[in-house]
């Protein structure tokens, strides 16, 4: 399958971060079907720090406020990109990483605008990773607290 770029044209700014070509930061690999119909642009990727935004319009529950499946994509987006480029750079072999564990606390509701995620390795070795990923809505508030471990396999 063709990687998937999410360029949609200009996006100078969002929250104040500039979102570069989806194919230049995510290395060629694209960002996937589901980040791409739910709106998700990376901004910055990497295994220690990396950084997303999301449209709320579109992604909201029927009452009006960001539906928590989408805090929990976009967190389990961040944390398993980072930990594949993590597992990417291991040495001994073709590595890739897989989820194995997600949870979320969401303390806040988005209704509206683009919410940034940005997320922070805590354990980057070489059987597993682990990332949180806080969200926080256009002005600065925290809305979703995501923590995801992953599996680190080799390639068969």
């Amino acid at each position: 399958m063709e990687p998937i770029s999410a360029d949609v044209g200009e996006l100078p700014e969002i929250n104040g971060h500039t979102v570069p070509d989806q194919l230049d930061v995510t290395h060629g690999r694209g960002i996937g079907e589901l980040n791409k119909n739910m709106g998700i642009r990376i901004v910055k990727l990497s295994a220690e720090h990396s950084i997303a935004v999301m449209p709320v319009d579109g992604n909201r529950q029927p009452i009006g406020l960001l539906h928590g499946g989408a805090y929990c994509v976009i967190g389990e987006t961040l944390g398993s990109m980072s930990a594949n480029v993590h597992a990417k750079s291991l040495e001994g072999g073709d590595f890739f990483a897989v989820g194995i564990d997600l949870n979320a606390t969401h303390t806040a509701s988005a209704t509206s605008g683009w919410v940034t995620a940005e997320c922070t390795a805590i354990k980057l070795g070489r059987s597993l990773t682990v990332h949180e990923i806080v969200v926080r809505d256009e002005h600065g508030t925290r809305c979703s607290t995501v923590r995801i471990t992953n599996l680190i396999r080799k390639r068969k």
